[in-house]
């Protein structure tokens, strides 16, 4: 067990420099922090870390509520609502950029640093909206002035993540680059009719195939993070657990989408292989969000082909399955590891028990 002697001792012995211990010390931290209070395998996962965090969202939100009737009453009351938002927008920008310059920069708060997020991100948005787009011709449901002002959006939360490394502002980046997909792709080829649009690979538009694009592109930004720390003691391994959230659902929702609406013999069998699939994915990457998502289409599934007592066995077990591979999830994984190929980067995946 290293301590702070030694590394003191190693930086006047000139076998590391200063700068290289501090790194070090501030690597076992980070590591310490991740992993003191898990099970040798899990998942660190945060949302908060104390009570005052929370204390802080709900002054955040407070605060939020209180600037939304401020700012809603003085575009009421102005004669040029247009400068009104933008210059609104760019003040609770500027208000947004301090808070996180001391909440998360500084305090290196969680919970804070979500909220903050989620703020900017609405922020960027409503403010690049209601100062670029054409107004009434959203409000009669042409929203081809709305890509400009999303891209803009999407580029402004992208510096904000850049400054702060906040991991769930990636999940925020990543639903804004979906929505400008599909809106640009709905100014081109009109709106989808439904919400099931854009999963239905059978539908008109490119909505599905877009969606499906996008899912995968997040996978493998989500995956180049987590292979880069494949122990998940850096911030690096919560980027990727962030992107996954937005990936899985993106990826699943498609396939078992269409397969499930498909009327083929066959596409009950495939659906099932796919899911399958999924779940295999998920335990091989140690990400539980993959697996997650292809069992709530696994449920879809079996109360929609399988009626009455198969629908409630299939359930039933279901359930058996996911408590059984909660409690052994580490023993299946291992020997999942141990039967892939060789070419397979193993030793960037997260090492089994």
């Amino acid at each position: 067990m290293i301590d702070k002697d030694d590394l003191r001792a190693s930086v006047g012995a000139g076998i590391l420099t200063e700068a290289q211990a501090a790194s070090l010390k501030a690597l076992a931290d980070s590591r310490r922090g991740a992993r003191e209070n898990l099970e040798p395998g899990d998942e660190p996962f945060e949302l908060f870390r104390g009570f005052n965090e929370i204390f802080i969202v709900v002054g955040l939100a407070i605060l939020t509520s209180g600037w939304i009737g401020v700012v809603t009453f003085s575009t009421i009351d102005s004669s040029d609502i247009r400068n009104s938002l933008i210059y609104s927008g760019l003040l609770g920008a500027v208000i947004i950029w301090l808070l996180s310059e001391y909440f998360v920069r500084r305090r290196r708060m969680v919970a804070p640093a979500i909220a903050l997020s989620l703020m900017f991100a609405a922020n960027a948005g409503y403010g690049f909206a209601g100062g670029l787009a054409e107004i009434f011709m959203v409000a009669q449901g042409d929203n081809s002035s709305l890509a400009l002002p999303f891209i803009l959006a999407t580029a402004a939360m992208l510096a904000y993540w850049y400054r702060f490394r906040v991991p769930f502002a990636l999940a925020i980046i990543a639903v804004m680059a979906f929505g400008v997909s599909i809106l640009i792709a709905g100014n081109s080829n009109g709106a989808p009719s439904t919400t099931r649009d854009l999963f239905l690979l059978s539908a008109d538009g490119p909505f599905a195939l877009i969606t499906l694009g996008i899912g995968i592109v997040v996978f493998a930004i989500a995956m180049a993070f987590d292979m880069s720390d494949p122990h998940r003691v850096t911030r690096r391994a919560a980027n990727g657990f962030w992107l996954h959230v937005v990936a899985a659902p993106a990826l699943v929702n498609t396939l078992a989408l269409s397969l499930l609406e498909s009327s083929g013999a066959w596409s009950d069998t495939v659906l099932i292989a796919v899911m399958s699939l999924f779940a295999l994915v998920a335990i091989i990457i140690d990400r539980r969000s993959f697996l997650i998502a292809a069992i709530s289409y696994i449920v879809v599934l079996s109360s929609t082909v399988f009626d009455g007592e198969g629908a409630v066995f299939t359930v039933l077990l279901l359930g058996a399955f996911l408590v059984f591979l909660g409690a052994r999830w580490e023993s299946i994984r291992a020997h999942l590891l141990r039967a892939l190929p060789d070419f397979i980067p193993k030793h960037r995946l997260p090492p089994s028990v």
